[in-house]
């Protein structure tokens, strides 16, 4: 009887379509059922989800919409219900009780959220509440059957469905039934699903209502889901239909599968006809049942083609209407089409709004964050802020940057260029690409779209640019020259002048950026790599040669933040205080108290020092929202004890002279076979000219990017500054506000010293939903995330395929570390994460091998591996669900591949 998703008005007791129906322009209710307690849906709409709940909500505005025809009923408020539970006190208790469960106790959360479901159906419903139910019952037909359903104010949300949290009950007969029923739609609302998904999404269970929709049923020939964009794949103009007889129940049960149509564009393009042998039926009395479907029926179409066109158009009308993707439920009679319900679909990656193009071919948008090494969403502010001082445009969407690449992959002067770039970042763009590209949607000539942009670091040179290495020395001191004037000149600037000075202030930016002489430095590096490992394979049968070469490359900033977080746990570990002192370090004011301990003020001095360096990182430091170290050096103790316990004394300078020394080692070796080579005096000197040009300027790789971070943290200091002077003068709230506002509408609220309190609930509430969106690395303007593949045929069977991007291989345990904040690390334990931008280099040098979802060659995780001698595989899709915590893993540095041993 209880159906736990597809809460359908979906039969009556009648004949099919006898019962009234409402939908469009002059469908309007016999008799109004209005009371203190008591709405009709049609005098509902999304304005009074408050009273009515989500589902009732929709299922008002529904009935609205032109054509559509939805069960007549009426909805049990929100007040009613809480009439109820007041009638119950102890449910305060063990709400409180249920609030103070740790969410991962799942017994705990059973037996309490059951409590609390007791308490509300034994609460019972007062009789003047039950006769205003009984009485709306009565005049929709006392002997008639109901779908009797939750409607909960956290359901159908555009950024949460709640679908099948709450309870439903078909072909309810009789009013005392449905008192029963309404009761138990209440209680529902604390389900333990329900309870543990409103967890998931920060839901407060005191904050959440329970409304109750009840609605005449309708008897269907067949039912199921309409999806009116493609639920997998994201594409928007792809609507896809799942059917079967009778009640959909049978659906969702999973007692039968469905028939699936693929509608795209007016057209069913594909299809797949289950066999399907059982189906719900309703019971006179009430109640339903399984039924076996006549053998004849059973791989019938539940629809046919003209059908599915029908549904599908009237589902792009409720789309319309909403705004948005939606995923409908509906009822086919003899009569046509009856939808029960309709919801946002809350798994598709939103579309970034694409510039004016000619409607036929679709915009391609690749992932700025795949390039980044952070795909976390981002606030308004940051993502805002990295559109101002990017050297190409970008486009917003789920919180993310994307770039649109389609100029590029639309002309075939640039094409070639564009993906060569790609693949050598990270293969699966590049897979993805050439995926679109075979669609022909680019076959129409198109003028040259120039050169590609430095979205990835440029494109590539048919030969080995060549750069002077005393360049890198005067590039670095021109950076501080114009970070030390940014930091001079922005203390004296406040208010509408501040933005004025930070609209200069990008502008050097940008021109630090472009310097030409800094691009012709990191080409010089990345080049050279990529020589190397190409003629190096080529002459010696060599992989990724240039690892070993590129060990402990003298300058990389990334890596001697590492290193110098090794010098930081030298000056501690000798005092024992200190040690027991930091491992109960829970707040960021610890620096005061250190000095009160033996050894403490040094060991004060050391992590002074190096928040003095490093301070303005931290992870996701794109996004100028994070807090920095400076902000939160409690997020460095657990690095630093891991040092503590995992290394001895020396071990930065020893480390790196060791890495030193290898690569010496290694570049003998090659030269010298080299020399045995036919024409090996020529490919000897090509091959030393390259390995002193990568050593000279590999390391200069990360400086840029250290800048970067330094003129946004002295960015960030500027705009808290003025966010406390609005809090001051009452215009926001709290200064973390500011956040949730684009740089523009920072500037404009500043200026005008107004703010929209509702702009920023919307966008802090928008900004936690997309954190449960993956990014994908390519996106269409038609919403397909288009999912590449490495197309390997060297991979063993059951292991991850990756890229391959530093050399060697290692056994150990994994460890799947989400943040960095939890890491530790013992002696031979492997990283595996989702991605590693700079701020993750210190905890590479405690590991013995590097796993990451995102990544690519030149990316950062990827060069610091290199230079730490790590094996490490990167770009491996889902590596931190496919891979277990404490699992035992081999990692294949070399060739690009993880095994899972146990």
């Amino acid at each position: 009887m209880r159906d736990k998703r597809f809460d359908e008005g979906c039969e009556t007791a009648g004949r099919p379509g006898a019962a009234g129906e409402r939908g469009g322009p002059g469908h309007h209710e016999g008799s109004s059922v209005s009371g203190p307690y008591v709405l009709g849906l049609g005098e509902v709409d999304e304005d009074r989800a408050g009273l009515v709940g989500g589902k009732g909500a929709h299922l008002g505005a529904l009935s609205r919409v032109d054509g559509v025809r939805v069960p007549e009923g009426f909805c049990v408020t929100t007040d009613a219900f809480r009439r109820v539970v007041a009638r119950a006190p102890e449910v305060d208790a063990l709400l409180d009780r249920l609030a103070g469960a740790d969410p991962d106790d799942r017994q705990a959360v059973r037996a309490l959220s059951a409590e609390v479901r007791r308490a509300v159906e034994e609460a019972g419903i007062p009789d003047g509440l039950a006769a205003e139910i009984t009485g709306a019952v009565a005049r929709f037909g006392e002997g008639a059957a109901y779908a009797v359903r939750s409607s909960a104010t956290a359901e159908d949300l555009p950024t949460a469905s709640f679908a099948g949290q709450q309870d439903t009950y078909l072909n309810v007969v009789g009013p005392a039934a449905v008192l029963r029923h309404v009761s138990r739609c209440w209680a529902s609302l604390f389900t333990e699903r329900a309870v543990i998904y409103r967890r998931r999404n920060g839901i407060d269970d005191r904050t959440v209502r329970m409304a109750v929709v009840v609605q005449r049923m309708v008897l269907p020939d067949a039912s199921g889901v309409l999806f009116t964009a493609d639920p997998v794949t994201g594409h928007r103009r792809t609507a896809t239909v799942d059917a079967g007889f009778g009640l959909g129940e049978a659906l969702v049960s999973g007692l039968v599968n469905p028939d699936v149509f693929t509608v795209r564009d007016g057209e069913v393009v594909a299809r797949t006809i289950a066999v399907k042998q059982r189906a719900v039926h309703a019971l006179p009395g009430g109640g339903t049942r399984e039924v076996t479907v006549e053998p004849q029926r059973q791989e019938r179409p539940a629809l046919t083609d003209v059908q599915v066109v029908e549904l599908v158009r009237l589902g792009r009308r409720i789309e319309a209407h909403f705004g948005c993707p939606q995923d409908i439920e509906w009822c086919l009679t003899d009569d046509g089409f009856r939808i029960v319900q309709s919801r946002p679909i809350t798994t598709l990656f939103p579309v970034p709004v694409p510039e004016d193009t000619d409607g036929r071919t679709p915009s391609v948008y690749v992932s700025v964050g795949h390039q980044q090494m952070m795909t976390d969403a981002m606030k308004p502010l940051g993502w805002s802020m990295w559109q101002r001082t990017a050297m190409v445009p970008m486009h917003e969407a789920g919180g993310r940057l994307f770039v649109d690449v389609t100029p590029q992959l639309a002309s075939p002067a640039s094409r070639a260029a564009l993906l060569d770039v790609m693949g050598k970042g990270d293969p699966l763009v590049r897979d993805a690409l050439e995926t679109v590209l075979e669609r022909h949607e680019f076959d129409r000539p198109v003028p040259d779209a120039g050169p590609v942009g430095p979205l990835a670091g440029g494109a590539p040179a048919a030969s080995v640019t060549e750069a002077d290495p005393a360049s890198v020395a005067e590039l670095v001191e021109r950076s501080e020259t114009s970070l030390a004037a940014l930091e001079r000149d922005i203390r004296t600037k406040s208010g509408p002048e501040l933005f004025d000075f930070l609209a200069e202030a990008f502008e050097e930016h940008k021109r630090v950026l472009s310097d030409p002489v800094s691009i012709r430095a990191i080409m010089a590096g990345m080049e050279a790599t990529w020589w190397l490992n190409d003629k190096l394979g080529e002459w010696l049968g060599e992989k990724n040669a240039a690892d070993a070469l590129t060990l402990s490359a003298p300058g990389n900033i990334t890596s001697e933040m590492g290193l110098d977080l090794l010098d930081v746990a030298d000056a501690i570990r000798p005092h024992p205080e200190v040690v027991a002192f930091l491992n109960d370090v829970q707040d960021d004011d610890f620096l005061d108290a250190l000095v009160e301990l033996p050894g403490g003020a040094g060991a004060r001095e050391a992590i002074e020092a190096y928040l003095g360096r490093y301070g303005m990182r931290c992870v996701g430091e794109i996004d100028i929202t994070r807090p920095r170290w400076s902000e939160r050096p409690a997020t460095l103790v657990p690095l630093i004890l891991d040092n503590v316990r995992n290394f001895g004394p020396g071990a930065a300078e020893r480390r790196f002279e060791q890495g030193r020394e290898r690569a010496l080692r290694t570049e003998q070796d090659v030269l010298a076979r080299l020399r045995a080579l036919p024409d090996g005096e020529r490919k000897a000197g090509e091959t030393k000219r390259m390995i002193d040009q990568v050593r000279a300027f590999a390391g200069y790789r990360e400086y840029p990017k250290y800048g970067i971070v330094c003129r946004y943290f002295r960015y960030k200091q500027a705009l808290l500054e003025e966010a406390e002077r609005l809090v001051r003068d009452g215009v926001i709230a709290e200064r973390e506000d500011v956040f949730h506002l684009t740089f523009q509408e920072l500037e404009d609220v500043v200026r005008s010293r107004r703010a929209d309190d509702r702009l920023i609930a919307r966008r802090r509430e928008a900004f936690r939903s997309y954190g449960a969106l993956a990014p994908p690395r390519v996106l269409t303007s038609d919403g397909e995330a288009v999912t590449g593949s490495y197309r390997r045929d060297d991979v063993p069977e059951g292991a991850l395929a990756g890229l391959a991007v530093s050399t060697g291989s290692v056994e150990g345990r994994a460890r799947v570390i989400l943040d960095l904040a939890d890491a530790e690390l013992a002696e031979g334990d492997i990283l595996v994460t989702r991605f590693t931008d700079p701020s993750w280099s210190p905890l590479f040098l405690g590991a013995a091998g590097l796993v990451t979802e995102v990544g690519g060659l030149m990316t950062h995780g990827a060069v610091i591996a290199r230079e730490y001698g790590l094996p490490a595989v990167v770009g491996v899709d889902q590596a931190t669900r496919l891979i277990r915590d404490g699992q035992r893993i081999r990692v294949h540095g070399t060739d690009g591949y993880v095994e899972i041993l146990d």
